[in-house]
């Protein structure tokens, strides 16, 4: 999802002393092993250990196991999920940096997972979504993408499938747009995947009078980035249609899709289909004026069980975020 907030820091580690020594008990750590969640658990055992996010890397790497300072971060704010077969390698490797008993954090994350259907996982976190801006920032700087793109956005649809296993399957968008300055030739497409998704595994699809570039990702932080070549250069004033897809279904269990646009401008209409034996109980509109503005403008959504999918349509686009959320049974 391309996210229009920015923020001048983002903190994923603390100050605090190391302390490789052996800890005196900890009677709330106990107890946050006890009953979990996974990632209350592993930040109570990081806080009880004295331990800097960089530290713990550190010691991960001496057991041979990469894993970014971010993820860490994601993992204890409860942001992301380890998933991947190197990330529960982690998992079992923290247990014994942080001298916890065994299978304890893993035994929590397999709870995690037979209770998801009935709690919901963690959102993104405002934080996640500032570190997402900043790769992006990045991303865009290796692209040599000029601040401003030259197109003005006359009407987007979007049509999101949410798979067999209630995973975000894809994304289809038709775009019809405008140039506002002569010589453009192509459009930068930011795709922000579901907590624990990996960009790496997703494929672009040119759709429509465009063909794929270059591709920029970010595992950390779950953003792609897709060049989408019009091999033709617009005159000011001039008008283009073009469509691409995103082939993703890395993530675990979605329940929101949502947008974020920098510049207000034309229509906007966003469809959610689901393909799996159960529909939603509920669906709802929200938009935020940033990642920092609580939701608002909620609305009941209607979902079709003839056609097995939820929409809205905004007239005209404003400034911000607007998506679709949805629960499950």
């Amino acid at each position: 999802m391309p996210h229009t907030h920015h923020a001048d820091v983002l903190a994923v580690a603390t100050a605090e002393p190391d302390a490789d020594e052996d800890a005196r008990p900890h009677p709330e750590l106990d107890s946050v092993l006890s009953g979990g969640p996974f990632h209350v658990a592993l930040r109570a055992a990081i806080a009880a250990r004295g331990l800097p996010l960089q530290r713990v890397q550190h010691h991960l790497s001496r057991h041979g196991v990469k894993v970014g300072v971010t993820s860490l971060s994601y993992w204890q704010q409860g942001a992301r999920r380890p998933q991947r077969p190197e990330s529960l390698r982690a998992v079992r490797a923290l247990e014994e940096i942080l001298q916890l008993p065994e299978e304890s954090l893993i035994r929590l994350l397999s709870e995690d997972e037979d209770r998801s259907g009935q709690r919901r996982p963690a959102a993104r976190t405002y934080r996640s979504l500032v570190a997402a801006d900043g790769v992006l920032d990045g991303l865009l700087a290796e692209l040599r993408a000029p601040a401003d793109g030259g197109l003005h956005t006359l009407g987007l649809h979007e049509r999101v499938r949410i798979g067999g296993q209630r995973e975000l399957a894809s994304r289809e968008a038709h775009h019809i747009v405008r140039a506002h300055r002569d010589g453009v030739d192509r459009f930068l497409a930011v795709y922000h995947g579901d907590p624990g998704c990996s960009p790496a595994l997703m494929r672009v699809q040119a759709l429509e009078n465009c063909r794929t570039g270059r591709v920029r990702l970010d595992e950390e932080t779950g953003v792609l980035v897709a060049e989408l070549l019009f091999d033709t250069r617009l005159r000011s004033g001039e008008t283009f249609l073009f469509r691409y897809g995103v082939q993703d279904g890395t993530a675990g269990v979605s329940r929101e899709y949502a947008r974020g646009f920098a510049l207000a401008g034309g229509q906007y209409a966003l469809q959610v289909r689901f393909d799996g034996h159960r529909l939603p109980v509920r669906c709802h509109r929200f938009a935020q004026h940033s990642a920092a503005a609580p939701r608002g403008g909620r609305q009941d959504l209607p979902v079709s069980d003839l056609h097995r999918s939820v929409h809205l349509v905004e007239p005209r686009l404003r400034t911000g975020i607007v998506g679709i959320g949805w629960e499950w049974e």
